[in-house]
């Protein structure tokens, strides 16, 4: 079948979606708990609980393979420019290969540079946790800020938050929004003297990053004087700029022009993470990415965890026209996950033209949003029920806490089921009204409550589980959304590892910030040139 039949075929598979059950689908399809349930790498996902049937399923899998997802996906591992409007390999997969491979980027064996960058940042982090690498006035190092924005601060910050221990013998913090008042809170009730300032950029062009980067190393030097910048360690593609912004070259890690920022985790932008929690940790975590990487790649489309995810939330997108998407970690300690997704799916496929250039007649990217469970169910969960707007889900849980009470952690699974099931049998008002009845109620009063209190139900989830939240299952979570986020760009025709929308504000702030000062004047449309006025004053 062709790619427009397929997607022809996905559109009339939608259109009678909409008006189909799918708890109903449990009772015609008597293997679509079995068929619709995958498991690798340490993860489980049921999308037993999407709205397709088993044939709409098959017909979605048809739509990647007739896409070129084995292709595609053969380049991606082989080195090949896939990033082709910047002429670049996007092989961050082989960040996390086992040592000793033959990882290629454009015909150039890149391993050994791999391998020598990993075992020079196992000496950095075993140096600093031992205390063989100390402060300029040799005391232990006890706290690391690290400095960076967007992919080169989501995914370390994501990483503590969900692997740090509860009493950390090294204070990781971070730093990203230019706004001052974050890195005064960050360097709070920290010596100069005991901190590690870890600035994370791979330009070393940032605006925000640099700006965050000189005052930090003005706080290390008012108290440190010169040998303040002992304390400075630089992770950058650009190590150039890094040595003329006054970092020691010895201080400075190096990763590659084929690694994009927001799959950059996995390469020194990972140091301090392995400083704070152990390089044996961050292995594990790359251990844990490897293993989705080699599912990925050798794993049947109809049971490929990455495509099978992507082609349930195109569905949805596509099949079904529904725009947004919320992403509920129920365990704490992945807070952080929808914020990740937000810039790893928005920032890769919220485009409007497609690799070729020409305008998308489809929508991409979904709006993701989320907070983590149980927290969500009392702020936007009302309107995931209820509202107005149908909003697929997709709920994260861990079946085992890393500790704390075990009855509470029950009582937190307990919710994720439920949510999950609620979302789909919903409650009819025929259930509320004699519920009411038995209560007393009038027939004025059922008349006004039992519609409010009716929920519609037939609202789809994914429901991914790990056994223990590890470094491993972690690694295979992002990797497992990063490969996902790929297969989609690919079925719309995006490329999904350039990012030219994030430009124009950042240069056009350039161009207003002298005017803030009233260096110069530039013409404006009249608010914003009202704004700066305002602002001047």
């Amino acid at each position: 079948m062709s790619v427009a039949d397929a997607w022809t075929q996905l559109d009339s598979d939608g259109a009678k979606a909409q008006g189909r059950s799918i708890s109903g689908l449990f009772l015609s399809e008597a293997d679509r708990l079995g068929r619709l349930s995958f498991s690798a790498a340490g993860l489980g996902l049921d999308l037993s609980k999407q709205p397709w049937s088993l044939a709409d399923f098959d017909h979605a899998v048809g739509l990647a393979r007739d896409a070129g997802i084995e292709a595609a996906r053969a380049r991606l591992f082989a080195g090949d420019i896939v990033n082709t409007s910047e002429g670049r390999a996007a092989q961050h997969m082989a960040l996390r290969a086992a040592a000793g491979g033959r990882n290629q980027v454009q015909g150039r064996d890149v391993s050994p540079e791999i391998d020598a960058g990993r075992e020079r940042m196992r000496t950095f982090a075993e140096g600093v946790r031992s205390g063989r690498i100390r402060g300029a006035d040799g005391r232990n190092i006890k706290a690391v800020l690290h400095i960076g924005i967007g992919g080169s601060d989501l995914g370390p910050r994501l990483v503590w938050e969900a692997l740090r221990p509860v009493e950390p013998g090294i204070d990781l913090r971070f730093v990203a929004n230019v706004d001052p008042s974050e890195l005064a809170f960050a360097l709070a009730g920290l010596e100069p003297a005991s901190t590690l300032v870890v600035v994370v950029s791979k330009t070393f062009t940032t605006q925000e990053t640099l700006a965050n980067a000189q005052s930090a190393r003005a706080w290390l030097r008012d108290s440190l004087g010169p040998a303040a910048d002992l304390h400075l360690i630089a992770v950058t593609a650009a190590p150039d700029r890094a040595l003329a912004f006054g970092t020691p070259q010895e201080q400075v890690f190096a990763f590659w022009d084929w690694v994009g920022g927001r799959y950059s985790l996995w390469s020194a932008v990972g140091l301090s993470c392995a400083i704070a929690l152990g390089f044996e940790a961050f292995e594990h975590l790359l251990a844990g990415a490897a293993a989705m990487d080699a599912h990925f790649q050798s794993a049947p489309l109809d049971r490929n965890l990455p495509v099978v995810l992507a082609l349930a939330h195109i569905f949805n997108r596509n099949g079904m026209q529904r725009p947004a998407r919320a992403v509920i970690p129920y365990a704490q300690r992945l807070r952080l996950f929808p914020a990740f997704l937000q810039q790893l799916e928005m920032e890769s496929n919220g485009k409007r033209v497609s690799a070729l250039g020409i305008s998308l007649i489809r929508g991409s990217a979904t709006t993701v949003f989320g907070d983590a469970g149980t927290n969500g169910q009392h702020a936007f969960f009302q309107a995931l029920h209820q509202g107005t707007d149908v909003v697929p889900v997709d709920f994260v849980a861990v079946a085992h806490p890393r500790e704390g009470d075990g009855v509470a952690h029950q009582k937190l699974l307990a919710n994720v089921i439920a949510q999950a099931e609620a979302l789909m049998i919903g409650r009819t008002e025929g259930a509320v009204r004699q519920e009411l009845e038995a209560r007393g109620a009038s027939e004025e009063s059922l008349n006004v409550l039992a519609p409010q209190r009716t929920f519609p139900g037939n609202r789809p989830s994914s429901f991914l589980l790990m056994d223990r939240l590890t470094p491993e299952s972690l690694g295979a979570l992002i990797a497992l959304f990063e490969h996902k986020v790929f297969v989609e760009g690919v079925i719309w025709g995006l490329n999904s590892f350039d990012q030219w929308g994030v430009e124009l504000g950042k240069t056009l702030a350039a161009v207003v910030l002298p005017e803030l000062t009233g260096a110069v004047s530039n013409p404006h449309d009249p608010s914003t040139a009202a704004l700066i006025r305002q602002l001047r004053s």
